[in-house]
């Protein structure tokens, strides 16, 4: 295991990492449960559900069942004039599951690209609606997309991780950052690690929406964001209120609405999905990550028959321009409709709350720490903002004494547990986001 993490940090990229990698990467053996067996014996939870997919546990026998069932039969075949039962299946559940009016779906092979298919989408159909000028799309700051070209142009172009490629990228517009929502913050000072917090007014909502609507000019095709809960751009958590107001904005200027749910889509902040929080639906929904269950790569792009037909015309490209070579991949489309089992069980309904009040229990003692500027939770999310950036080295090394596994990034230290998680495994990684604190201090 020596000479495979010599030559892995010496010939292996890994994300957002130099080369060779400053810190040899851990090497892991198994993965079972909550549970990632490190190769020197050692077993660590996954706090992080492996980047937000594994929501039901690695190697969920169901899952495994039906990747080994779809395997010995046909693990592919390209989609291509082609089609097959479990693409069919899965988008049936699809189409059940999502906000009401999302009736037609595209595959694709992960996240990033379902919102290049996302933006490809509204950009053809305002050709076809005979609006060719509008060519570019308006978000608010702090958002994460993904990293492929036109995702990367929507993600916030100076606190983000993609301000290197400024000036190369699509001139996307960008709003000021939403207000957070203060019913997600922690207050330990008064006693209080339950949901506390005093909501927004109606008054500060409503002068948000007015503020974001000014960034819309002709130029505009829709509307992307991270509904209710902002990922990898800084973790931060908004009223649901705000995106029913975007979807009023969007109605009252002609222009789509975009809603990457890739990291928040099936139970992770305690709703099937944040839109379904805010009661409305989108004219286009992304979804990956825990779409497999996190066993493989996958995603897809839902829209409305409107949208669809518009781009199917001749003004609209006569046909949706984009067909990955993996798209309506059957191992995938198998797993995707087990996970979708899992959804369908309801098991979440209730483990989902209970962890999201154990993080707030086990986090809550931090609300007060020096270092500490705010601590918040929503569902299966944990996160803890420090004063300063963490020092990843350290970061790592404690974590992982104390038996789990965290990525944390810039200032936040956090995690998404999986939906399985016990409340000992909820206390050990509150423990360890403790530990990781104290060691800044």
């Amino acid at each position: 295991m020596e000479d495979l993490a010599r030559f892995d940090q010496e010939h292996i990229w890994h994300p957002y990492g130099p080369m060779p990698a400053a810190v040899p990467s851990i090497p892991v053996t198994s993965a079972e449960g909550v549970t990632l067996h490190l190769d020197d014996g050692r077993n660590i939870i996954d706090g992080m559900s492996s980047w937000w997919a594994v929501a039901h546990g690695h190697r969920h026998p169901h899952l495994v069942e039906a990747a080994h069932r779809q395997i010995n039969q046909m693990p592919h075949v390209m989609f291509g004039g082609l089609t097959h039962k479990p693409a069919v299946d899965l988008a049936e559940w699809l189409v059940d599951i999502t906000p009401e009016g999302l009736d037609l779906v595209f595959y694709s092979d992960s996240g990033s690209v379902s919102v290049e298919v996302a933006i490809k989408m509204a950009l053809q159909y305002q050709m076809g609606h005979g609006h060719p000028e509008r060519n570019r799309l308006v978000t608010w700051r702090r958002g994460y997309h993904g990293d492929t070209q036109g995702p990367m142009s929507v993600c916030d172009p100076e606190g983000g991780m993609h301000s290197l490629w400024r000036g190369t990228l699509v001139e996307q517009v960008f709003a000021p950052e939403p207000p957070a929502d203060p019913r997600c913050d922690v207050d330990y000072s008064s006693g209080d690690d339950g949901d506390g917090g005093v909501r927004l007014s109606d008054d500060e909502i409503e002068s948000y929406l007015r503020e974001f609507a000014t960034y819309i000019d002709d130029t505009i095709a829709g509307v992307i964001i991270e509904p209710v809960v902002q990922g990898a751009g800084g973790m931060r958590f908004h009223d649901p209120r705000l995106v029913a107001g975007l979807r009023r904005v969007c109605y009252d200027h002609d222009i789509l609405l975009i809603a990457d749910e890739i990291a928040t889509g099936f139970g992770r902040t305690g709703s099937l999905f944040t839109c379904e929080a805010a009661t409305i639906t989108p004219d286009i929904m992304c979804v990956g990550k825990a779409l497999t269950g996190g066993m493989m790569s996958f995603a897809a792009t839902l829209t409305t028959r409107r949208v669809g037909e518009v781009i199917s015309t001749p003004q609209g490209g006569g046909a949706l321009m984009h067909g990955p070579t993996f798209m309506g991949n059957p191992l995938a489309c198998s797993v995707a409709r087990a996970a979708g089992d899992l959804i369908d069980d309801g098991y979440w309904r209730s483990t989902v709350p209970r962890i999201e009040q154990e993080l707030r229990h086990g986090l809550a003692p931090l609300a007060d720490a020096e270092q500490v500027s705010s601590v918040r939770v929503l569902g299966a999310i944990g996160v803890v903002e420090l004063a300063q950036p963490v020092d990843m080295k350290v970061a790592t090394k404690v974590a992982v004494e104390s038996g789990v596994w965290l990525r944390p990034f810039g200032k936040l230290v956090y995690s998404m547990p999986p939906f399985i998680s016990t409340s000992s495994d909820i206390e050990k990684i509150c423990a360890a986001m403790r530990n990781i604190v104290a060691a800044s201090a």
